[in-house]
Parts: C-alpha cells; structure tokens; sequence
C-alpha cells in the first residue's frame, strides 16, 4: 500500500443501486479450481475496513484472511461464491471456465444486482448492466474485495487438497507449477485435481499415452 492509490468506491456511486464487484482467481496454476467471487457493499463500506482493502496479491495472507473473516460482518454487504474445477477448466479451457465461475459467483448473490463491474477486459453476460475495468482490483473496493474473498477461500481449497495429496507442495504453492510441484509430479504423477491441459502435466500426460501405446 505504501502510498499508493487505494481502491475507492467511484465506479460503484458513478453506476448507483446495488453494484457487485467480480473477479478470479487460480488462472495460472497447474491444479485446482478456478474460484470467483462477487461483492456488494449495499450500506457502503467502514472507513478502517476501506483503508486496507486493496487487490489481493498486494495483500500479507494474514491481512486477507482477516478482511475476508470481517467482510460478511459488514452491514449491507452481499457475498457470492462461485468455482469451476479442474475438469470443467480441461473442458471448456481456462478463459470460459474463469468466466463460469464468475456467473455462478453473481448468481449466488441474493439478488441480481443493478450493475456488475469485473476486473480485466473481458467479462461473460451476466443478464444485467456490466463492466469490464482493466486494473478494477486496484480501482474499486468491490472488486478488491471479491479478490480477497477469491483468493482466500482458493487457498483455503489447495491447504485441503494439499492434505490428501500431499506429494506437490499445494498448501505452499496453491497449485502453481514451482519446483516443489514439478518435483511431486515427477514422483508420484498427476492426480485427479490436476489441470491435463496445462503445460508440465499435459506433456506428463501425452509421454503416459506414447508409452502406454509401445
């Protein structure tokens, strides 16, 4: 944070009525789920709680987990959930999954909301006004927040799975491909929360069929 501009609620007073901020989060990774959330602040948001919302991956794990343990607590606020496992992500690539669990994030809203503003520049239809905002994490409280919430329970996902399969490193690496991951899929191979579409694991998975086939 440091000085920086934080997020601010602009774009959500520019549009009025209930405005949810949506984003994602685990593009990247080898395995697990893509997870979106989706945010409306209904009554605004607390001048301390505003100070330290900002994008997520600026966020010390401790600050985020604290923020997404507050955020329900807040009056007015709504929160949606939303994922797209690794099957679905093989399925349907990673850019439609994403944009999945983002509609299914808005749909656990109690209500459809006014107006949706989505970090990035491209987003689904989501059946009512909506918004692509490059850099939205660091521009508005909603999307930051939902980056908190995503990022949050995504972690909290891999730190499970991580007790099942503990061979990759996922409560360390939440799934990207570091050396920790590449050394376990060296080992013990590709399990089922892997994403057999992506990089290291798709080419584990065609030398499994080139040897399968001599």
């Amino acid at each position: 944070m440091d000085g920086e501009a934080m997020p601010g609620l602009l774009l959500e007073q520019k549009h009025g009525g209930r405005v949810a901020g949506v984003d994602e989060v685990g593009r990247g990774p080898l395995a697990g789920p893509v997870v979106a959330a989706a945010v409306v602040f209904g009554a605004g948001v607390p001048h301390d709680l505003a100070a330290i919302i900002d994008d997520s991956k600026k966020l010390k794990p401790a600050l985020r987990e604290a923020i997404a343990a507050r955020l329900p607590k807040v009056a007015g606020v709504e929160i949606g959930v939303g994922a797209a496992s690794c099957n679905e992500i093989d399925r349907l690539n990673i850019y439609h999954a994403a944009h999945l669990a983002m509609l299914r994030a808005v749909a656990r809203l109690p209500r459809v909301p006014d107006h949706v503003l989505v970090d990035g520049n491209k987003m689904p239809d989501f059946g009512c006004s909506a918004q692509a905002v490059v850099g939205g994490d660091g521009i508005s409280l909603s999307i930051a927040a939902a980056s908190i919430v995503a990022k949050v329970l995504r972690d909290r996902i891999m730190t499970r799975l991580d007790a099942r399969w503990p061979h990759y490193g996922w409560a360390r690496n939440a799934g990207y491909g570091t050396d920790a991951h590449q050394q376990g899929l060296e080992r013990a191979g590709i399990s089922p929360h892997h994403r057999k579409t992506f990089g290291s694991v798709r080419l584990r998975m065609s030398m499994i069929l080139t040897e399968e086939q001599v």
